[in-house]
């Protein structure tokens, strides 16, 4: 969410080259796509009942005339019942700015819902809806830039189906500002996903988010993969940039490294590979 948008079609040409490389493997099994993290784009998926899943990563953000990185980004989800997931998410950002001194602090706060309302199993249509408060950042660390001021209710839909080997999510979604000093806000992704071994599963997606009645307008795109050391224990990763990434204020580098632990029996053990 940043300046205008202006396509680079040749950034464009690359992220469809992405795309078509997964849609040739199609000997591989049928797996739905990974929703964030690592990617930015939610998917309807939840832990499972009583069942743990965290995610522990840094994200770097870096602009023309900031550098933000996430570090770490806490996500921390819970699963009561099978179709639906309590969440917590908040990170802690270093940002280096042009004629600023480095700042350090805690971001926005998240805490939401997840209700898969619409549940077919990997090979048919699932939906849901994930409503999150974003509540308003303290006000040193709005005044650094690292926090945007204000609370909002995100109330966005997911939507997951697998088209042949590849897994689609589609999300979209809208922020309602609950203080006058919050701003409206929408967001679109894309994802997909497919697994090319057991445990590798390679993802992309592309993103738009836009901050209404003002300038600021990202697209971006991204490509990169999960890892499954254990069924509890499995590497996120991702990099990018915006289709504009030049122009000023766009993401001209945008990344996510970290892992995911996944824990059963409400947290008192790590998930069994069964």
């Amino acid at each position: 969410m940043f300046s205008s948008l202006g396509l680079n079609w040749r950034l464009v040409r690359a992220a469809l080259g992405f795309i078509g490389v997964i849609l040739l493997a199609a000997n591989a099994r049928i797996a739905l796509a990974q929703g964030a993290p690592p990617l930015l784009t939610n998917d309807p998926g939840t832990p499972g009942a009583e069942n743990w899943e965290i995610n522990l990563g840094t994200m770097p953000v870096i602009t023309d005339a900031t550098t933000q990185v996430q570090v770490p980004q806490f996500d921390i989800n819970y699963g009561v019942g099978e179709k639906i997931q309590l969440t917590f998410e908040v990170p802690v950002v270093w940002q280096s700015a042009a004629a600023q001194p480095n700042a350090t602090g805690w971001s926005n706060i998240y805490a939401g819902l997840k209700w898969r309302f619409l549940d077919h199993g990997d090979k048919g249509w699932n939906v849901s809806t994930f409503p999150q408060f974003e509540f308003g950042g303290t006000p040193a660390a709005v005044r650094t830039g690292i926090a945007i001021p204000g609370t909002r209710l995100l109330m966005p839909v997911e939507v997951e189906h697998a088209l042949g080997p590849i897994g689609v999510d589609v999300e979209g979604g809208y922020y309602f500002p609950l203080s006058a000093d919050a701003r409206e806000e929408r967001i679109l992704g894309f994802a997909f996903g497919h697994f090319f071994t057991p445990k590798f599963q390679a993802v992309g997606e592309i993103y738009d988010d836009k901050v209404m009645a003002a300038p600021l307008h990202s697209t971006t795109f991204d490509a990169g993969g999960t890892y499954v050391f254990h069924k509890g224990l499995q590497l996120l990763f991702m990099a990018g940039r915006s289709f504009n990434g030049n122009a000023s204020g766009q993401p001209e580098f945008l990344a996510y490294l970290g892992v995911r632990i996944m824990l059963e029996r409400n947290g008192l053990a790590l998930h069994s590979e069964e």
